[in-house]
């Protein structure tokens, strides 16, 4: 039998739930400007104080759908990784991974993203973010040659591979090629990524 204790428990964690769920379809309906804590307790008919009961500001709210984003980014980019043995093959993967993540999750994408690169205290503050640099940092290390071992800086040339991507998916998602011979994204992306691969092993 259910003690109080693990009732209240459970109640608390349906109420978090509750706020969280409405938050998103609000996010969904309207985007992520449109949310608010107060929009937020009329639409579960909740008062304010119950919200905040569970999130310290909106920016709580935020930062955990930033850390389900990046959960569900990490398993992709992990899942095609492990998929190939070759260094070059699995940044290739990830690449992709990382592409199909951005443009099936629009809305994961553009908050995990909205003011670029996240800062070292964001990162803090999302613990998965820690396989994800190392998913990417991995591959890299290994497909260094040994002549280049001390000389190439692994870290250096992941921020390039992220800054690339995410440069390369802010351009489509915004859709601002205007040019008069429009290219397929994808065949953008891939382009990049060869240059970025032979850029590390030439």
């Amino acid at each position: 039998m259910m003690g109080i204790t693990d009732r209240k428990l459970r109640q608390k964690e349906e109420v978090r739930a509750n706020i969280l769920d409405s938050a998103w379809e609000m996010v969904m309906a309207e985007g992520w400007q449109s949310l608010s804590i107060r929009k937020i307790a009329d639409a579960i008919e909740y008062s304010v104080p119950v919200i905040y009961s569970h999130f310290e500001n909106k920016d709580g709210i935020l930062l955990e759908f930033n850390k389900k984003g990046f959960e569900i980014l990490v398993e992709g980019m992990e899942a095609a990784k492990a998929g190939q043995k070759d260094p070059a093959e699995q940044i290739r993967a990830m690449a992709k991974a990382y592409w199909d993540f951005a443009f099936n999750n629009k809305e994961y994408y553009q908050l995990m993203y909205g003011l670029g690169i996240p800062t070292c205290d964001v990162v803090k503050k999302i613990p998965v973010m820690a396989r994800f640099n190392a998913a990417i940092i991995d591959s890299v290390k290994e497909l260094i040659p040994i002549d280049k071992q001390g000389i190439t800086d692994p870290f250096l040339k992941f921020h390039s591979f992220w800054s690339m991507l995410h440069g390369l998916i802010s351009i489509n998602m915004l859709g601002a090629d205007n040019s008069k011979h429009p290219v397929p994204a994808e065949d953008v992306l891939n382009d990049v990524v060869c240059g970025f691969i032979k850029g590390i092993i030439s």
